[in-house]
């Protein structure tokens, strides 16, 4: 038995099937545009009927132009992005050399200002604590000056009571032993013949009756002044101190007896 026989169509290319497609597209266009024309007249309303006559004119129209078939495009492949690789650029070392000693000199006198400001903030704190020291011995000059002052004046007031009780004492004791009785000394004739001056003072106690004990003379005197001055001081008498209503005695009171040639 035959087998069937197969019928092999011819192979239609690719541009030739695009070329046919775009004429009927094209015919097709043109169709369309000539309808609207068409759709689009204007209609004259008909005329009243009159009696003319119909003449009849055969308008040729001319051949269509030619279709003019696009060629297919040409597939463009997408352009491949360029990848540049960073160049580095080349750096003279001499500039390098340059920069980094530009940069060395800035921190260094970035160094130098940091460390004159630290110096000059000690010099003011150096300063600032020799003034306060200054100011605080002279404080305390002012204060031991005021200290020495005030030990003066209390020293003075202290030898000015000292002083008023010794004249108070002495006032008193003086009132209460005045003497009552007091007899100058006879002037020697051997001393008068010579013209021999001096002073002798005499040194006694007052008994409680008022009465001299105990004369003797004291530091320097010429020795003919002491017999009369131990006799003058033995004839006085005195007003005997009295102390609580009872009288007593006061030890060494002195008198001094002056010998003058007049």
């Amino acid at each position: 038995m035959d087998s069937p026989t197969s019928i092999a169509w011819p192979a239609v290319p690719m541009s030739r099937l695009r070329n046919a497609q775009a004429a009927l597209l094209t015919l097709a266009l043109h169709g369309l545009v000539l309808a609207l024309l068409l759709a689009n007249w204007p209609v004259e309303k008909p005329a009243a009927p009159s009696i003319s006559t119909i003449s009849m004119q055969l308008l040729s129209l001319p051949p269509p132009a030619p279709v003019m078939v696009a060629p297919p495009p040409v597939p463009v492949e997408a352009p491949v992005p360029e990848v540049r690789v960073p160049v580095e650029p080349q750096i003279d070392p001499r500039i390098a050399q340059h920069k980094l000693e530009q940069a060395a000199l800035a921190h260094k006198r970035v160094q130098q200002e940091k460390l004159e400001r630290e110096r000059q903030r000690l010099e003011r704190k150096r300063e600032q604590q020799a003034r306060l020291e200054q100011q605080q011995r002279e404080q305390a000059h002012q204060r031991q000056l005021a200290e020495q002052l005030a030990a003066q004046q209390r020293q003075q007031a202290a030898a000015a009571a000292e002083q008023a009780r010794q004249a108070e004492a002495a006032a008193a004791a003086s009132r209460q032993y005045l003497p009552i009785a007091k007899q100058a000394p006879a002037y020697p004739q051997r001393a008068l013949d010579k013209g021999i001056e001096g002073e002798c003072t005499v040194s006694y106690r007052v008994n409680a009756q008022g009465r001299v004990e105990q004369p003797e003379v004291v530091g320097a005197c010429h020795p003919l002044f002491i017999r009369p001055s131990l006799a003058a001081a033995q004839s006085f008498r005195y007003q005997p101190r009295v102390i609580d209503g009872r009288a007593v005695a006061v030890a060494n009171v002195k008198n001094t007896f002056t010998y003058r040639i007049e």
